[in-house]
């Protein structure tokens, strides 16, 4: 795992800025700690900041082709490379590392842009072709590793992170109002977007081809859901069960410490019995929970480890939102409202102590239907649709749902406002509002007038509706998979891995999002998904076969802070101050009388608004870090 960085010059005359490249790499240290690289020629600078997993002798970077007319830097891993270096050396190339980077000039002098295809693994790479003067910039197709840009004609500049192309001192940090307005809706920021007008992201399944100080984006990978493939349990499991020990066993190639996290939940734990069934030594497991036994899965966990004789490591651990949160903030580059980051940061932290790379269960979830509560509620809707008349669910339902109050205090199962509301809605826009932060009406009245005039021709659900239509043919579970991939888990789950795992100089490698499996998982009947109340039915299957004393079957729980309670305690002062200074007042965004009713129905107990307050706590301290303090 690395950080790159680089830039080219439309015209090849332009000084190159070493120092620059530098200041780049330099703030990228945390993403490669043990070596650093560049290259440079005509109007190019490429840089490189290695985490040294495999061939660490000979597998600095830049690499190069024999006649070093074509560089690389990279950043992730390709898993299927000594495959790809047999074919390529059968052809006629001359390999002189053992280095899985290496494939990648190779294959492009060998396959052109078509060799990513061939790539099964993480990554994002620059390549730079000299004798055409082009650079390719790749992400892999789920979107594990991260790469940004800024194009403008004259010259393109790239990184694996905000913060390295933030040190050309000409950029202005003028923040986009789009990025902002989804920032609100999702807590997040989808790509191609950021939080800044002048840069963007590539998106998982690209490439970007730059030539003569023109840009282009095409798409080389997508997940096609087409029931094809097994239609019975037996069947599907057999073939996911040798599908899926392949994944994991290339992943455990390394030539540093290996490890996995280990929460005890069906993911994980099919991830570290794979890898128990396949190793010779016990296997590093690591976990971390809270004093709040509500939000803590150390006993689940422990309960696997002795069922698969691992070495196991638990921590308990507290917040200390002093020093922790201005640093997480720093390392995710741009408003982030997940609480999980912080959780996440701390199992990585705990699992360096021990190992350089680490396999975890992401991709669960969003390809086996693992949200019971989300996908069950969602398909109850559907069905309620087809049964009650629509001038019924628009003209009374949906007004009831409006009215209807929106309180902690109702029982649980009499919180009905968001589904009455969704049943006057289609199928897409109640998805949309299931998954929004700050539903529509919510937004408008927190957030300033001005604000909302600067983002009125934006609008978050478009981005939805294109995922959408794009599978507008498939089963609804199929859809809703398909936009989680596409919104949810590349847009949240894997940018909180990948940076909080990166702060701690931490490899994670994710078996389930294998394109392979990817596809076998698009290729299932639904019901082998979610099978009448049981979601993940096929994992559980496959876990409940190796590990038959684990119950499977326990409520999803989720790597979630105790925040509520945090935050009408420990957290409570540092939020007050952060929400109710006079320089968060002076941003613009919200309206101050908006927040404060927030505050007063989350500390009253009446609801708990944590994660709006969350949301809204992390983007003043990311604003102090990144526009007030440049």
């Amino acid at each position: 795992m690395c950080g790159i960085a680089g830039f080219v010059f439309t015209d090849p005359r332009h000084p190159v800025d070493r120092e620059l490249l530098d200041r780049m790499t330099g703030v990228l240290r945390h993403r490669g700690p043990d070596t650093d690289g560049s290259h440079f020629g005509p109007g190019v600078g490429l840089g490189h900041r290695r985490l040294s997993i495999i061939d660490l002798a000979t597998g600095d970077q830049p690499i190069y082709n024999e006649t070093r007319t074509l560089a690389v830097v990279f950043n992730g891993e390709i898993y299927n490379f000594p495959e790809l270096a047999r074919d390529l050396q059968g052809r006629g190339h001359t390999f002189a590392t053992r280095s899985d980077t290496e494939s990648i000039v190779h294959g492009y002098e060998e396959f052109g842009l078509k060799f990513v295809e061939r790539l099964r693994g993480m990554f994002a790479f620059a390549l730079w072709d000299e004798p055409n003067r082009r650079l390719v910039l790749a992400r892999d197709r789920a979107g594990k590793k991260p790469l940004y840009y800024h194009a403008d004609g004259e010259r393109l500049v790239f990184a694996s992170e905000i913060k390295a192309l933030l040190q050309d001192w000409s950029f202005k940090r003028r923040i986009s109002p789009e990025g902002l307005s989804d920032y609100f809706t999702f807590g997040t920021i989808p790509a191609p977007g950021t939080i800044f007008q002048d840069i963007q992201q590539i998106p998982p399944g690209h490439i970007l081809v730059w030539e003569r100080g023109h840009a282009r984006l095409h798409e080389y990978w997508d997940v096609v859901f087409d029931p094809t493939g097994p239609a019975t349990p037996g069947a599907a499991a057999e073939a996911f069960s040798a599908l899926f020990d392949e994944a994991v066993k290339m992943r455990m190639m390394a030539d540093v410490p290996l490890g996995a996290f280990l929460s005890g939940g069906v993911d994980s734990s099919a991830v570290v019995a794979s890898m128990a069934r396949q190793s010779t030594r016990p296997v590093v497991t690591t976990s971390v929970g809270f004093a709040e036994r509500s939000h803590s899965e150390l006993e689940h966990a422990r309960a696997v480890a002795e069922a698969l004789g691992t070495e196991h490591h638990a921590l308990v651990v507290k917040p200390d939102a002093m020093a922790d949160l201005p640093r997480l903030v720093w390392h995710l580059d741009q408003p982030f409202a997940d609480s999980s980051a912080l959780p996440t940061y701390y199992v990585s932290r705990a699992a360096r102590e021990r190992v350089t790379v680490a396999l975890s269960g992401d991709g669960g979830d969003e390809l086996f239907a693992g949200y019971q509560r989300r996908y069950g509620i969602h398909r109850l809707e559907q069905r309620l649709r087809r049964l009650i008349p629509s001038p019924v669910r628009r003209g009374v339902l949906a007004p009831l749902g409006r009215l209807y109050p929106r309180s902690d205090r109702i029982p649980r199962p009499l919180r009905l406002k968001l589904v009455l509301s969704n049943l006057g809605q289609s199928f897409e826009r109640a998805y949309f509002n299931d998954m929004s932060l700050f539903l529509d009406e919510e937004k408008r009245a927190l957030c300033a007038p001005e604000f909302l005039a600067q983002a009125r021709h934006h609008d978050p659900f478009a981005g939805f509706t294109r995922h959408f239509e794009r599978v507008r043919d498939a089963d609804p579970l199929s859809r809703v998979l398909y936009v989680d991939f596409k919104t949810w888990l590349a847009n949240d789950i894997l940018v909180k891995v990948d940076r909080m795992s990166m702060a701690c100089s931490l490899e994670v490698r994710s078996p389930l999002l294998d394109h392979k499996i990817i596809e076998f998982a698009a290729s299932l009947p639904h019901d082998l998904k979610f099978r009448g109340s049981v979601s993940k039915f096929l994992l559980k299957q496959h876990v409940a076969s190796r590990l038959p004393a684990i119950p499977v079957h326990r409520p999803k729980q989720g790597f979630e802070l105790p925040l509520t309670s945090w935050l009408r305690g420990e957290l409570k002062d540092m939020t007050w101050d952060l929400l109710f200074s006079t320089r968060a007042a002076g941003r613009g965004y919200v309206r101050p009388e908006a927040v404060k009713r927030l505050w007063d129905d989350h500390q009253r107990g009446y609801r708990s608004h944590a994660s709006q307050i969350w949301a809204l706590m992390v983007l003043e301290l990311w604003h102090r870090q990144y526009v007030d303090t440049p």
